[in-house]
């Protein structure tokens, strides 16, 4: 058979078996390589994680490589949904399915734990166990507060008490003690500079408070993403007894919608304009904004209701700046006051409108009526 000949039948298997027109692994569309050993059809990025289990999986491409009749046949007999159905039977709902635009390392970990850890086939509940045990404990670099040190912390995850604890070198009194009821965690390799790095915030005392840490092993911060994840949802089970497992998985990991920096004036907006790093989060509603990417602690925060509670978001001309540096400006009114920040450049300007016109176009839950009053309260 011909490569041309190749090209058709893979055509027609990919067409013609529910699931192969998506990666097995993270839902890109169109993947154009294949494990020939398992009979699954990935993207690229995905191929290149393959690459690093050769007694698992064994990846070729669609287009350049040459397959043999037999190996064309697996791929007919197997395929996405068919080798899903073995390697995720079990995957607990707390674990973190990883999206196409997700880190290495999540995506990573999730191929390793599938195909060559065979975590979720239900042969054995080890993994589980582990996640979701009363306790999860190991060491982890953490950031400093006050400095860019890394420096190694014991980090113990209780379900006894819903709490996360830190503490410093041997002292048996934690640094910190935080509660799952605001706990947030989320992958920033980008911001943390590692490809492990993980932001771990939480409210204290009304202020968003941010933990940057990381571990070397991959498989380590990756079980302790998933752990904080189960610990949240068995937090929310008996916080919210009446609702349904498949409503609470979107609280686990709440990422933000936008961030980025922007210049920030003061209320009467005669005020020098200071450079900001702001992050904006849907499920909060809430635009926080930090002198630093790596700030452990928010400057300040912004709530934001819907055009029906005095909310709105426009473009403002940059004839109107008062001595920023940029001039794609933008201006948010709330019932308190009128908040004005510059972007550098009209491409973030307008990802900006977007996702700000995005909180305010939502419609407003018993949730975000309490948080609203509370972040009056301590303003």
């Amino acid at each position: 058979m011909n490569m041309q000949q190749h090209f058709w039948l893979f055509s027609t298997v990919k067409l013609t078996q529910a699931g192969n027109n998506m990666c097995a692994d993270c839902g890109a569309p169109d993947p154009d390589w294949a494990s020939y050993t398992l009979g699954i059809f990935v993207c690229l990025n995905c191929s290149g994680m393959h690459r690093n289990l050769p007694a698992v999986s064994r990846v070729k491409s669609i287009h350049l490589d040459f397959w043999e009749d037999s190996q064309v046949e697996f791929m007919k007999q197997r395929g996405n949904t068919a080798v899903k159905t073995e390697y995720e039977k079990c995957v607990p709902a707390f674990i973190y399915r990883p999206q196409q635009d997700d880190c290495i390392v999540l995506k990573d970990q999730w191929i390793h734990a599938k195909y060559e850890r065979r975590e979720f086939t239900g042969e054995n509940s080890y993994f589980k166990q582990d996640y979701t045990s009363d306790t999860f404990e190991s060491t982890l670099w953490k950031k400093g507060k006050d400095n860019k040190q890394f420096l190694k912390r014991t980090f113990v995850l209780s379900k006894k008490d819903f709490t996360l604890k830190y503490y410093v070198k041997d002292s048996k009194v934690p640094k910190a003690v935080v509660s799952m009821k605001d706990l947030n965690a989320v992958f920033q390799p980008d911001k943390i500079g590692h490809a492990h790095g993980l932001q771990i915030s939480y409210l204290q005392e009304e202020r968003t408070r941010n933990l940057f840490v990381y571990h070397e092993n991959g498989q380590v911060i990756v079980s302790w993403f998933n752990a904080i994840r189960a610990t949240r949802l068995a937090y929310l089970q008996r916080k919210h007894p009446s609702l349904r497992e498949n409503d609470l998985i979107p609280q686990l990991t709440r990422r933000c919608l936008k961030e980025g920096y922007m210049e920030k004036t003061g209320p009467t907006q005669r005020e020098p304009f200071k450079k900001r790093w702001f992050t904006l989060c849907s499920i909060n509603r809430k635009l926080l904004y930090f002198k630093t990417p790596l700030d452990a602690t928010e400057l300040g925060a912004v709530f934001i209701g819907t055009e029906d509670h005095s909310y709105s978001v426009i473009e403002t001309s940059s004839k109107n700046a008062r001595g920023g540096r940029w001039h794609c400006g933008i201006t948010l009114q709330t019932p308190g006051r009128q908040f004005v920040f510059m972007c550098e450049l009209k491409q973030e300007q307008q990802e900006w409108l977007e996702a700000l016109r995005q909180v305010i176009g939502q419609p407003m839950t018993p949730e975000d009526y309490a948080n609203e009053a509370n972040w009056r309260r301590g303003k």
